[in-house]
Parts: structure tokens; C-alpha cells; sequence
């Protein structure tokens, strides 16, 4: 187990579970897998299928934030984490497939994770897929029905009215 890792990650997060030691581990694999260390800027970029525990640590540790755009969210519900390293071209994708089955309480599944090897806890594998562009910076509109500001790009055309994703009102002829 990376120490230095597992205390920045608990500092972020604010508290020790199993999920963040997924995170822990993940970023480990990269490294190890990749050869690549922290991001800077977008150097690396981490695509996360979840929303849980982990990506704290892969905030943390690799770098890879919302804000600065090498973080995105492909909501698949996975542990399924893919990561791009930019200045190689490649990328790899890292699948948790430990299970905690009931048999180990938290602690003990949470250090299980921590103290394995990256293979026992993660299927790893390079994939091609198109590189992200880099992050962009849009022009902020204000919407003609409540008078909030929003990024250009997250603004519809309703009714002839620029409009932020609140006010729009979808439209469905079901099904």
C-alpha cells in the first residue's frame, strides 16, 4: 500500500471507507500500469463510470478534477475507471472485480483492497478511444426566463428565448 496516497486521499475525503481504498488502488494501478504520475494540467485525463468514494481519490492523488476538465463522468454505475495519458497517446482501463461478499467486514475488505496486488484487484487493459478534447472555456449567456447566467454550452433555443437547463421544458410524445 502507497501510504503517502492513502493519507492524501483520506484527507480529501474526510474519512476512511472502502470505496476510497478502490480509489487509492486505482491510482496506484496507473502508475504502475502507465507509468505516468500526477496531472498538472490535462496531461492525464480519467474518465470515471461512478460517482462514488473513490473518485475523491483520483482527485486527490492523479490530479484529474471537474474544474480543470480531465475529470469526466460517464455514468455506467461501474467501477470502471479509464485513463488517458495524453503525451502517449494511449489509454488503459481499469475494472474493479473484488466484490466485498458479506464474508469480511469493511475494515478487513477495505484493507484487502489496499494490500493486494493491483492485478488481484483490478482487470486492467489497454482500449482506443477517441481523445478528448481539451477543456474549453464558453461564453456565459443569461437566461430570458429566470435570469440566471450559464455556460454557453448548457444553453437551449425555446420558444426564440435563450434558456438555461432549468427553464427549458422538454418535450415528449411518449411512448
Amino acid at each position: 500500500m502507497n501510504q503517502q496516497y492513502w493519507d492524501k486521499a483520506r484527507a480529501f475525503h474526510g474519512h476512511a471507507c472502502p470505496g476510497l481504498a478502490i480509489g487509492v488502488k486505482v491510482c496506484e494501478a496507473v502508475v504502475e500500469k502507465m507509468g505516468v504520475s500526477p496531472s498538472f494540467d490535462e496531461e492525464l485525463v480519467c474518465i470515471t463510470e461512478n460517482d462514488a468514494c473513490g473518485v475523491d481519490a483520483i482527485q486527490a492523488i492523479m490530479g484529474c478534477t471537474m474544474g480543470k476538465g480531465n475529470l469526466i463522468y460517464r455514468p455506467t454505475g461501474k467501477s470502471g475507471y479509464t485513463f488517458i495519458d495524453r503525451k502517449a497517446g494511449r489509454a488503459m482501463r481499469f475494472y474493479c472485480k473484488v466484490r466485498n461478499s458479506g464474508a469480511m467486514t469493511r475494515e478487513a475488505y477495505q484493507e484487502h483492497i489496499l494490500n493486494a496486488a493491483v492485478d488481484e484487484i483490478f482487470d486492467c487493459q489497454g482500449v482506443k478511444i477517441p481523445e478528448p478534447e481539451p477543456a474549453r472555456i464558453f461564453s456565459t449567456i443569461t437566461c430570458e426566463v429566470c435570469g440566471e447566467a450559464a455556460s454557453e454550452n448548457r444553453m437551449r433555443l425555446q420558444e426564440g428565448k435563450k434558456v438555461c437547463l432549468d427553464c427549458f421544458k422538454e418535450y415528449h410524445r411518449g411512448w
